[in-house]
């Protein structure tokens, strides 16, 4: 959401949040006293209780704000929007109660009407901001509310936000100029006029009616960096500076003041701390419901597996882990027992076929891979191979959610980034899985892994999780 309209919006939706919550009451109120015939615990008279509730009201709004649900961060990301709205939800609640209990003034005239108001509450304000959402997208598709912008730089960092703002209607924004090489103007960006000279760029400000000046490069000139800074001062519009590599803004960064100069240390990932802790219990909890019932599933597939595809039941495979630690990959076998116990280039080859060993060196997989047979192609669609890594999580050796726990000898292909991307430990899925999978080069599969390393949160955890469902269930990209 553009900056000078953060203020509006979150205004807006807290005045909405204020009129759910009434109606959410008066619902609950009408439903238990007026439509339920049942006697009531206490009486509460109609006034009173929409009185006693408009007192407690303001303590719920700022709750709310306390909670995050009013700044861009939140209402920008649904599902951790809906789970602070079901934290406050209950929260709320738990005032009301309080306030009963303190002052010994009933406020609920039944058990039910706690239960109604708390559910009421919840689903009126997710429908509440879903319609907030939606109107906010139309206005920006018919160009309303948006932030006309102008990008300044040099880097691949310059293309990717050009692109990613192009899409108005999500973002909010609208690049109307870019200070860049014209190779790096997106192709997705149309009417997007490109200067070579910054001056020619700045000077147009008012002409394009430019409100928000993205710079992602700090030039050897210190003046033409001044010259930037000031001409957004002068026109009383938004400067934001993105720093072109990722490196020195992903992962957890804190900013302090070292010999008067403000200085930013970065550290590889923010999973780091209680969060590790807090990943850990997660991941074990998880992993013990999933043994016990998945367990029927487990030894039906092994008999299957001793039927169709006689040898060993699993396939142990050497992985790397966090910090680049071996682990032991547990995983239904779904290759011929004669294959799996070398490179797979070399296996090729001895196989004769040198074709789908120059395939497997130029992509680091192959499309039809002859050492699978049929019950493990099936295995490897249904992705049913990959459950026993719920006993690696088990174990400690992997997370739910993590990078792709990689090959030895994929580490000379992974262009340095190995430690960064084991800053984290490795995951049965991740964004890997939920972005493509097979379909996924070598190279963006290690660039989507390096950026959760980089940006882990407990909340992607989540998304992810619940994408990998749908994945799964679709049968997408699996291989």
């Amino acid at each position: 959401m553009p900056s000078r309209n953060a203020k509006l919006y979150s205004l807006l939706l807290l005045f909405a949040d204020i009129l759910m919550l009434i109606v959410a009451f008066a619902i609950a109120y009408i439903l238990r006293v007026q439509n339920d015939p049942r006697p009531l615990l206490v009486p509460v008279y109609a006034q009173t209780y929409i009185l006693t509730f408009l007192t407690i009201l303001p303590f719920w709004i700022l709750t709310f704000a306390a909670l995050g649900l009013y700044e861009s961060t939140t209402y920008n990301r649904r599902l951790v929007e809906w789970t602070k709205i079901a934290i406050g939800s209950l929260i709320g609640i738990l005032l009301v109660i309080g306030y009963e209990y303190v002052t010994d003034d009933r406020v609920f005239p039944a058990r039910l009407v706690t239960a109604y108001a708390l559910v009421g509450s919840f689903l009126l304000l997710v429908f509440e901001r879903e319609v907030m959402r939606f109107i906010k997208s139309l206005l920006f598709r018919f160009g309303r509310g948006t932030s006309r912008v102008l990008i300044i730089g040099n880097s691949s960092a310059t293309k990717d936000i050009a692109f990613e703002l192009s899409e108005t209607k999500r973002s909010g924004y609208r690049v109307v100029a870019m200070n860049c090489p014209a190779r790096l103007v997106p192709k997705a960006l149309s009417g997007v006029e490109q200067f070579s000279n910054t001056d020619e760029a700045l000077a147009a400000i008012k002409r394009l009616h430019v409100t928000t000046i993205i710079q992602t490069d700090l030039y050897d000139s210190s003046d033409r960096n001044q010259r930037i800074l000031s001409a957004a001062q002068v026109n009383h519009i938004n400067y934001s500076f993105i720093p072109g590599e990722a490196e020195f803004y992903s992962g957890k960064n804190t900013v302090d003041v070292f010999l008067g100069y403000p200085m930013i240390s970065v550290s590889q990932t923010p999973l780091i701390g209680w969060g590790a802790i807090a990943k850990r219990v997660f991941d074990t909890i998880i992993a013990v419901v999933l043994v016990v019932l998945l367990s029927p599933l487990f030894l039906v597939l092994i008999v299957l597996q001793k039927i169709f595809n006689p040898g060993p039941v699993f396939y142990l495979s050497n992985r790397l882990s966090q910090f680049s630690k071996p682990v032991r990959l547990i995983k239904l076998r779904s290759m011929s027992a004669k294959y799996g116990k070398a490179d797979a280039a070399d296996e090729f080859e001895t196989m004769g076929r040198p074709d789908l060993a120059a395939e497997y060196r130029r992509d680091h997989k192959v499309k039809d891979d002859p050492r699978i047979t049929k019950f493990g192609n099936f295995l490897r669609i249904t992705s049913l191979d990959e459950l026993p890594q719920i006993f690696n999580v088990l174990k400690g050796d992997l997370s739910l959610v993590g990078p792709r726990p990689i090959l030895p000898q994929e580490v000379k292909f992974s262009d340095g980034k190995a430690a960064l991307l084991h800053s984290v430990k490795s995951g049965v899925t991740g964004l890997w899985q939920v972005s493509g999978r097979s379909e996924l080069s070598f190279d963006e599969r290690i660039e989507l892994e390096t950026f959760y390393a980089q940006n882990w949160s407990f909340w992607l955890d989540i998304k992810i999780l619940f994408k990998t469902i749908a994945v799964v269930i679709r049968k997408q990209g699996a291989r």
